[in-house]
Protein backbone atom coordinates (compact mmCIF):
# COMPACT_ATOMS: atom_id res chain seq x y z
CA UNK A 1 0.00 0.00 0.00
CA UNK A 2 1.82 3.28 -0.89
CA UNK A 3 2.54 5.66 1.81
CA UNK A 4 0.07 8.09 1.41
CA UNK A 5 -3.00 5.77 1.75
CA UNK A 6 -1.50 3.66 4.97
CA UNK A 7 -0.89 7.19 6.38
CA UNK A 8 -4.43 8.19 5.41
CA UNK A 9 -5.81 5.05 6.68
CA UNK A 10 -3.97 5.54 10.08
CA UNK A 11 -5.34 9.12 10.40
CA UNK A 12 -8.85 7.95 9.72
CA UNK A 13 -8.51 5.40 12.51
CA UNK A 14 -7.12 8.38 14.67
CA UNK A 15 -10.40 10.69 13.98
CA UNK A 16 -12.89 7.51 14.53
CA UNK A 17 -11.28 7.44 18.22
CA UNK A 18 -11.87 11.32 18.77
CA UNK A 19 -15.09 11.09 17.80
CA UNK A 20 -16.26 8.13 19.53
CA UNK A 21 -13.97 9.47 22.41
CA UNK A 22 -16.35 12.56 22.48
CA UNK A 23 -19.24 11.14 22.55
CA UNK A 24 -19.96 10.11 19.00
CA UNK A 25 -21.24 6.75 17.55
CA UNK A 26 -19.72 5.89 14.39
CA UNK A 27 -22.00 4.63 12.04
CA UNK A 28 -20.43 4.24 8.66
CA UNK A 29 -16.65 4.08 7.58
CA UNK A 30 -15.57 4.90 3.78
CA UNK A 31 -19.14 5.04 2.26
CA UNK A 32 -18.72 5.52 -1.05
CA UNK A 33 -21.42 6.18 -4.03
CA UNK A 34 -21.11 7.43 -7.70
CA UNK A 35 -20.12 10.73 -6.68
CA UNK A 36 -17.34 9.85 -4.20
CA UNK A 37 -16.42 8.46 -0.39
CA UNK A 38 -17.46 9.89 3.08
CA UNK A 39 -14.45 9.12 5.35
CA UNK A 40 -16.66 8.85 8.31
CA UNK A 41 -20.38 9.22 9.22
CA UNK A 42 -20.69 10.12 13.26
CA UNK A 43 -24.27 10.30 15.46
CA UNK A 44 -24.42 12.55 18.57
CA UNK A 45 -27.76 12.70 19.89
CA UNK A 46 -30.20 14.76 16.94
CA UNK A 47 -26.96 15.29 14.50
CA UNK A 48 -25.45 12.89 12.00
CA UNK A 49 -21.91 14.24 11.06
CA UNK A 50 -20.48 13.81 7.79
CA UNK A 51 -16.26 13.69 8.54
CA UNK A 52 -13.88 14.13 6.26
CA UNK A 53 -10.33 13.57 7.42
CA UNK A 54 -7.93 14.94 6.40
CA UNK A 55 -3.68 13.48 7.75
CA UNK A 56 -0.18 15.46 6.85
CA UNK A 57 2.49 14.58 8.58
CA UNK A 58 3.22 18.49 9.38
CA UNK A 59 2.37 21.47 8.53
CA UNK A 60 5.48 22.31 6.05
CA UNK A 61 3.08 22.94 2.83
CA UNK A 62 -0.01 24.39 5.29
CA UNK A 63 -2.64 23.32 7.50
CA UNK A 64 -4.83 20.34 5.99
CA UNK A 65 -7.60 21.67 6.39
CA UNK A 66 -7.01 24.31 3.78
CA UNK A 67 -7.62 21.08 1.40
CA UNK A 68 -11.16 21.94 1.56
CA UNK A 69 -12.32 24.84 -0.67
CA UNK A 70 -15.71 25.30 -1.68
CA UNK A 71 -16.06 22.72 -4.44
CA UNK A 72 -14.95 20.28 -2.26
CA UNK A 73 -17.20 21.25 0.93
CA UNK A 74 -19.99 21.66 -1.95
CA UNK A 75 -19.15 18.04 -3.04
CA UNK A 76 -19.78 16.60 0.80
CA UNK A 77 -22.85 18.78 1.35
CA UNK A 78 -23.97 16.42 -1.75
CA UNK A 79 -22.98 13.32 -0.26
CA UNK A 80 -24.06 14.40 2.95
CA UNK A 81 -27.38 14.35 1.18
CA UNK A 82 -27.10 11.31 -0.65
CA UNK A 83 -26.06 9.37 2.51
CA UNK A 84 -29.06 10.78 4.52
CA UNK A 85 -31.29 9.48 1.53
CA UNK A 86 -29.95 6.25 1.34
CA UNK A 87 -29.98 5.91 5.44
CA UNK A 88 -33.37 6.93 6.40
CA UNK A 89 -33.64 5.09 9.36
CA UNK A 90 -30.28 6.99 10.98
CA UNK A 91 -31.08 10.48 9.28
CA UNK A 92 -34.54 10.79 10.49
CA UNK A 93 -35.08 13.36 13.34
CA UNK A 94 -31.24 14.40 12.54
CA UNK A 95 -29.91 17.62 11.50
CA UNK A 96 -26.93 16.60 9.33
CA UNK A 97 -23.97 18.79 9.71
CA UNK A 98 -20.07 18.39 7.62
CA UNK A 99 -17.13 18.21 9.45
CA UNK A 100 -13.92 18.22 8.85
CA UNK A 101 -11.06 16.45 11.63
CA UNK A 102 -7.40 17.17 10.45
CA UNK A 103 -4.75 14.36 11.83
CA UNK A 104 -1.17 16.46 12.16
CA UNK A 105 2.02 14.42 13.23
CA UNK A 106 4.78 11.83 11.88
CA UNK A 107 2.52 9.15 13.24
CA UNK A 108 -1.06 9.40 13.33
CA UNK A 109 -1.53 7.52 15.97
CA UNK A 110 -0.38 10.00 18.65
CA UNK A 111 -0.77 12.91 16.00
CA UNK A 112 -2.59 16.16 16.89
CA UNK A 113 -6.43 15.98 16.23
CA UNK A 114 -8.33 19.08 15.15
CA UNK A 115 -12.16 18.84 14.53
CA UNK A 116 -13.99 21.67 12.92
CA UNK A 117 -17.79 21.55 13.28
CA UNK A 118 -20.35 22.64 10.62
CA UNK A 119 -18.41 23.22 7.25
CA UNK A 120 -20.82 25.52 4.95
Amino acid sequence: MPHNMSLGRAGEQRAAQHLADAGYDIVDRNWRCSDGEIDIVAVRRDVVAIVEVKTRTSRRYGHALEALDARKTDRLWRLAFMWARAHPDVARGRRVRVDAVAVTGADPAVGAVEHLQGLR
